[in-house]
C-alpha cells in the first residue's frame, strides 16, 4: 500500500490492465463456465444494494423482503410456493447448508451422531467439502448407462447412519437428471433427508417442460424432497455470487439457527455472516424482468444451440459421450485423449473443460454462446481433425 493514495485515473489505468488478462464471456471463448453474462438489469439493482447485509436482516428490512419475495418465486417454479430458504453466495455454499441441515436434524431426531450422506459419483464436489468441514462419512453410489444415478446402488449404501440422499438435477459434468422421483419414493420409505442440487437446471428445467421437452421431475412436487439447491448466477442471468438454498419445512433452518446477542435477530443457517443483499435485489430484479416467457425463450434458446453442436459434432466425426439433456454436450475424438483435444482446442484460442466420468471435452452452452460461435468451433474442430489424419 501506499503512503499517499494513488488517483482514481491511475488506480483505475491499473484495473484496466488486470482485466485484459480476463477471458469475457461476450467473446464466445468461454465454453466449459456454467457461469454468463449478468444482464444489466440484474447488474443495476446489484450496484442499488451494495451496502444492504442480510447478516443482519433487522437494519435491512426492505432487502429481508426482497428475499423473502425471491425465495416465495423460486418456490412456486419448483412447486411449492409456501418454502423456506436465503440467497446465498452459490451452489456450494447450499450444498453445505443442506448436508448441515440434515445432519443437525438427524442428530436431533434419530440420534445419529457420525452421520452418513450418500450422493451419485457425478456430484458436485461440494459434497467433499461437506465430508470434510462437517463430519460426515461421504458414500458414493455407482452411475447407470445413462451416467445418473443408480438406484440399486443407493439402497444397497443405506444405513441406520444416513442423514441424506443426495440427487442431481443437470450433473456439472454432463448435465444429466437423475431419478428423483424414484429417490423421493425411497427416502420417504427410509425416512431420510433428501437433497436436489439444481444449481445448475434449476432455471432450465421448469421451462422446458412447460414447452414439451420429457424431463424427470425434480422439485418439491415430489414429497420427498426435503431440500434444493438452485443458482440465480447460471441461466437465471444473476450476477455472481448468487446462489439460493430452500427447504421444505421451516424446521429445518430451525435445527441450524444460532444466537446472535450483538445483531438485531438471530443467525438462521446460512455459513456466512454478514452477506451482501445486492444478490437478493438482482435476483428478484431479473426474475421481475425476465418472466416465465423471458425464461422460457432463453431455455428454448439454449437447446436449438445445443442441438445445432450436438448434429455438427456427429456429422464431423466425433463421437458424443450421450444425447445431451440440457445445455451440455461432452464428446471425444477418436485416437485423441480429451485432454490432449483440449491443448488443441486452447492452442485455437477455445476455453474448454474435460470431463472427468467419463474423461471427454465439455462443453456448455450459456446465453452467451451465439451460432455464430458454434460454427466457428466446428470448422476449428473439423481442421484439427483433417490435421491429425
Amino acid at each position: 500500500m501506499e503512503r499517499k493514495g494513488l488517483e482514481k485515473r491511475q488506480i483505475f489505468e491499473k484495473l484496466d490492465e488486470f482485466q485484459k488478462n480476463d477471458l469475457e464471456y461476450s467473446s464466445g471463448r468461454i465454453l466449459g463456465s456454467m457461469c454468463t453474462c449478468a444482464h444489466p438489469v440484474a447488474k443495476e439493482a446489484y450496484c442499488k444494494f451494495l451496502e444492504s447485509n442480510l447478516g443482519d436482516p433487522g437494519l435491512f428490512e426492505g432487502t429481508k423482503t426482497l428475499e423473502d419475495a425471491v425465495i416465495t418465486m423460486l418456490g412456486e417454479l419448483l412447486g411449492k410456493k409456501d418454502i423456506h430458504g436465503h440467497v446465498i453466495t452459490g451452489g456450494t455454499e447450499a450444498n453445505l447448508m443442506a448436508m448441515r441441515a440434515a445432519k443437525n436434524y438427524a442428530r436431533q431426531e434419530k440420534s445419529i451422531i457420525h452421520g452418513e450422506i450418500i450422493a451419485p459419483k457425478s456430484a458436485h464436489f461440494s459434497f467433499k467439502k461437506a465430508e470434510d468441514i462437517l463430519g460426515l462419512k461421504l458414500k458414493e453410489a455407482e452411475l447407470d448407462e445413462n451416467y445418473c444415478i443408480d438406484l440399486n446402488s443407493v439402497k444397497s449404501l443405506i444405513t441406520d447412519k444416513t442423514v441424506a440422499i443426495v440427487g442431481v438435477a443437470g450433473t456439472t459434468e454432463l448435465g444429466k437428471i437423475d431419478p428423483i422421483k424414484e429417490l423421493s419414493e425411497i427416502c420417504l420409505e427410509e425416512n431420510i433427508y433428501l437433497h436436489v442440487d439444481a444449481a445448475f437446471g434449476g432455471f432450465l428445467i421448469p421451462f422446458l417442460q412447460d414447452i414439451g421437452f420429457k424431463i424427470n421431475d425434480f422439485g418439491f412436487n415430489l414429497p420427498g424432497v426435503s431440500s434444493i439447491t438452485i443458482d440465480p448466477h447460471k441461466m437465471g442471468l444473476a450476477p455472481i455470487p448468487t446462489g439460493c438454498i430452500l427447504f421444505r419445512d421451516e424446521k429445518f433452518l430451525d435445527v441450524m439457527s444460532i444466537e446472535t446477542p450483538y445483531l438485531t435477530e438471530k443467525q438462521q443457517s446460512t455459513i456466512v455472516g454478514t452477506r451482501t443483499g445486492a444478490s437478493a435485489a438482482a435476483t428478484w430484479a431479473i426474475m421481475k424482468y425476465m418472466g416465465w416467457e423471458g425464461y422460457t425463450k432463453l431455455a428454448k434458446n439454449a437447446m436449438e444451440i445445443t442441438n445445432l453442436l450436438a448434429r455438427g459434432l456427429v456429422q464431423n466425426g466425433f463421437d458424443l459421450v450421450s444425447e445431451p439433456e440440457l445445455n451440455i454436450v461432452a464428446f471425444n475424438l477418436s485416437g485423441l485423449t480429451a485432454k490432449e483435444l483440449a491443448k488443441y482446442l486452447d492452442d485455437k484460442g477455445w476455453a474448454v473443460s474435460v470431463s472427468s466420468c467419463p474423461p471427454a471435452i465439455r462443453i456448455v452452452l450459456m446465453p452467451h454462446i451465439r451460432r455464430e460461435h458454434i460454427e466457428e468451433l466446428l470448422e476449428d474442430l473439423k481442421e484439427i481433425k483433417e490435421t491429425l489424419i
